[in-house]
């Protein structure tokens, strides 16, 4: 387990946090001594943490599960916004409704936990805010998956835009780009496989590490950066 300087005490949240890369980074926070807690959807069950159901998608929710990791654990210092979901279709059969379900969750979702948090974060001159991306949203997906990309898409520029306002504060803002995690949210696209050059997929604990470093105290002159994890999938 990866081991950085400056998360020990601090309190953490991760949405998405119950199931694949987001419970990975969830153990991952917590090995480095840091407060976590974890929102999801479907009630997280994760050991260590402080566990909440919220659709990231509502507002109301987001206030209401935010101010109890507040009550419960203190300021939040770390946010990872890797609540997500990944719908399939070609364009021609993906629904409004379905569009705007994939927008709401990945993009609306990661925004209004951001503003949330933020000037929290300002006040007291110190943050990090670490969005869950996709090579999708740099080359529009291997397979049709239109409203995903364009969601991922929005979530890294997002990420970018946070870091640009917010740079004179001490708070950091940063994305990922993974591809072919091994998570059951990539179940059916498991032949693409063959394609990685490293030859195999990718492991939550992986991201985990990388999202750890992006948070700790080594990392505070990155931020506006989209860093790929993807075994050489999606090089640029």
């Amino acid at each position: 387990m990866i081991q950085v300087q400056g998360l020990a005490g601090r309190v953490a949240v991760v949405t998405g946090g119950g199931r694949g890369i987001g419970k990975a980074t969830a153990a991952a926070l917590v090995a480095n001594g840091a407060r976590v807690a974890v929102i999801d959807i479907v009630p997280p069950t994760t050991p260590d943490v402080l566990n909440l159901t919220c659709d990231v998608s509502d507002p109301a929710q987001v206030e209401a599960a935010i101010g109890r990791v507040e009550a419960e654990l203190g300021p939040v210092s770390v946010a990872v916004m890797a609540a997500g979901i990944f719908p399939t279709a070609p364009i021609e059969e993906t629904t409004l409704e379905s569009w705007q379900r994939c927008l709401d969750v990945n993009l609306t979702g990661s925004f209004l936990v951001a503003k949330r948090l933020l000037p929290a974060m300002r006040e007291a001159g110190y943050g990090r805010l670490i969005f869950l991306g996709s090579s999708a949203g740099k080359a529009g997906g291997a397979r049709a998956m239109s409203s995903y990309a364009a969601s991922k898409a929005g979530v890294m520029t997002l990420a970018k835009a946070i870091a640009n306002e917010y740079a004179k504060t001490g708070v950091t803002s940063n994305a990922l780009a993974p591809t072919m995690i091994d998570t059951p949210m990539i179940d059916g696209q498991r032949e693409l496989v063959s394609r990685i050059p490293v030859g195999r997929l990718g492991k939550p604990e992986e991201v985990a590490a990388l999202i750890c470093f992006l948070a700790s105290e080594d990392a505070g002159y990155i931020t506006g950066e989209i860093t790929d994890i993807n075994g050489g999938f999606f090089v640029d």
